[in-house]
C-alpha cells in the first residue's frame, strides 16, 4: 500500500567516484534535499528524527554515508588536505547518480563545511542550503576543543555507544584520533582557512542555524559564514548544543521545512 511506500526508509549502495557509498532514501516529495552528516557520522546515527519525520510529501529525503564512515567502508576513512572537497564532490555526483537534478544540503558539522563548499563550487545544482555546527576555519582554541575530544574512552556512554557499535572501538577510536590530526592540520596556516574564500561564492538562500550552548563551535563561526553570504538568515537557537537538530528536533525540523518553503 502506498501510504507504507511514503513513510518506509530505503537503503542502498551505488558506485560513484570508485567508492561504494551508502545511503538511506525516504519521502516522494518533488524537492529533494541532501543531509549531510558530521564526523564520523552516518545517515543512520546523525539523522534519525529527520528521515522519519520530515515532510514526505513535499520533500525526497536522501542521507548518505561518506566514504570510510558508516556503511560507506570500504575504504578505510583518511583525512588529506582535500578531505572536504573531495566529501562535497561525492556528494554532489551521489545525488546526480541518483538522478536528482537539484536539491538542497542540510548539513551538520563537519558536513556543514562540506555543504558550503559544494554550495559555492556546484551553483547550479543547489536549490537552497542550511547548515548548523559548521566553521569556515580554525581557530587555536578550536585545536583545543578537538583535543579534547580526542581520546574516545572520555566520551559520555550516549554519545559513544551508537558509534561503537557501528565502527568496533578500535576503527572508532583511530578514526576520531586521525580527524583530530587532520582538521587541526587547518590551523598551521595563517588564517586557519578551510573555506572562507568560497563563502561570497554561495548564490543559493542560505540558513544557519547556531546551539548557543554548542560546546564545539564557538558562536563566532556561524556569525562569520552570515555575514559572508550575501542574504543568508541566522538563527540562534539558545538552549541548542551541537547535536540541536536531534535534541530540538521537532523546532529543527518546522524551521527548516518553512525555510525549505
Amino acid at each position: 500500500p502506498s501510504c507504507f511506500a511514503s513513510t518506509s526508509i530505503k537503503s542502498a549502495k551505488i558506485q560513484v567516484n570508485g567508492v561504494h557509498l551508502h545511503y538511506q532514501q525516504t519521502g516522494e516529495g518533488n524537492h529533494a534535499v541532501l543531509l549531510l552528516p558530521g564526523m564520523l557520522g552516518s545517515g543512520q546515527t546523525d539523522f534519525g528524527p529527520q528521515l522519519k519525520s520530515m515532510n514526505k510529501q513535499l520533500f525526497t529525503i536522501v542521507a548518505w554515508d561518506p566514504r570510510g564512515y558508516g556503511q560507506s567502508i570500504p575504504p578505510p576513512r583518511d583525512f588529506p588536505p582535500d578531505f572536504f572537497e573531495r566529501d562535497a564532490k561525492d556528494a554532489v555526483d551521489l545525488m546526480q547518480a541518483l538522478k536528482f537534478k537539484k536539491f538542497s544540503l542540510l548539513g551538520w558539522s563537519d558536513g556543514g563545511i562540506t555543504a558550503l563548499i559544494a554550495a559555492a563550487k556546484y551553483p547550479a545544482l543547489i536549490h537552497k542550503l542550511v547548515v548548523w555546527g559548521a566553521n569556515a576555519s580554525v581557530t587555536q582554541e578550536d585545536v583545543r576543543i578537538y583535543n579534547g575530544i580526542r581520546d574516545v574512552s572520555k566520551w559520555s556512554e550516549k554519545v559513544k555507544k551508537p558509534l561503537e557499535e557501528m565502527y568496533g572501538h578500535k576503527y572508532f577510536a583511530k578514526t576520531c584520533e586521525a580527524w583530530v590530526d587532520g582538521i587541526s592540520r587547518f590551523a598551521e596556516k595563517s588564517d586557519g582557512n578551510i573555506c572562507q574564500e568560497l563563502l561570497p561564492l554561495i548564490k543559493c538562500p542560505t540558513f544557519i542555524i547556531h546551539g548557543g550552548k554548542d560546546p564545539l563551535v564557538p558562536r563566532a563561526h556561524a556569525e562569520y559564514i552570515h555575514e559572508n553570504i550575501k542574504g543568508s538568515r541566522l538563527l540562534l537557537m539558545p538552549e541548542g548544543k551541537h547535536n540541536l537538530h536531534l535534541r530540538f528536533a521537532d523546532e529543527f525540523n518546522r524551521q527548516v521545512e518553512d525555510f525549505l518553503g
